[in-house]
């Protein structure tokens, strides 16, 4: 099996299994010769930054799969060089599986897409994360800052998105002069005494 790392990374061995049973080798070799890139186009970084949300791929050390969807308002990923994007990790759960993983293992898969003008772009790559990033103060309510530095970013047909509007942007977005409100799930009696410390919800749930 092809390393990351090997001249053919855009295509292991399984995906060259497959496209050479399906006849599609010069197709998926002509796609990434015309569309494949490692640095971000002026057209990459004013669509990555106008998108409220993307989807993000990582694994464990085990190579155990886990997809989480990121929200924020628009401009909350930021390309910061020719191959490189920043993103903030935000309060959740607590589980921290996404960033979790990242300690794990580096490599993630990012998906943006437009819903409302039918429209994806891939972005693959290596990240890494402090809680010290001098870009992490730009961003209200970040925990961690994330940067991702881009080994594979390519466009994908977009026939089969489903075009959808957006009804509402969420109110749980940090965002400067505002506080979220806590979410309703953290008022639970099975959570409320294992708040962290510093959780905003201890504030209506201590005595």
């Amino acid at each position: 099996m092809d390393s990351p790392d090997s001249p053919d990374r855009v295509y292991h061995d399984g995906m060259r299994c497959l496209q050479d049973r399906f006849d599609t080798r010069r197709l998926a070799d002509r796609l990434d010769e015309k569309l494949g890139r490692t640095t971000f186009t002026a057209e990459d970084r004013e669509f990555i930054e106008s998108r409220p949300l993307f989807f993000l791929a990582t694994c464990d050390a085990h190579g155990r799969p886990d997809c989480s969807y990121k929200g924020g308002d628009p401009g909350f990923v930021r390309i910061t060089a020719a191959n490189e994007l920043a993103f903030p990790s935000f309060d959740g759960n607590g589980m921290f599986r996404s960033m979790g993983n990242l300690l794990a293992n580096p490599w993630v898969g990012m998906l943006f897409i437009d819903f409302e003008r039918p429209r994806r772009l891939r972005v693959n790559g290596q990240a890494s994360m402090r809680d010290d990033d001098p870009l992490l103060e730009q961003f209200v309510g970040a925990q961690l800052l994330v940067r991702v530095r881009a080994a594979q970013i390519f466009p994908n047909c977009p026939r089969y998105i489903h075009r959808m509007g957006l009804v509402e942007a969420s109110p749980y977005v940090p965002r400067p002069d505002c506080t979220p409100p806590v979410p309703a799930w953290k008022r639970f009696d099975a959570f409320r005494d294992v708040l962290s410390k510093d959780d905003p919800a201890r504030r209506e749930t201590d005595p």
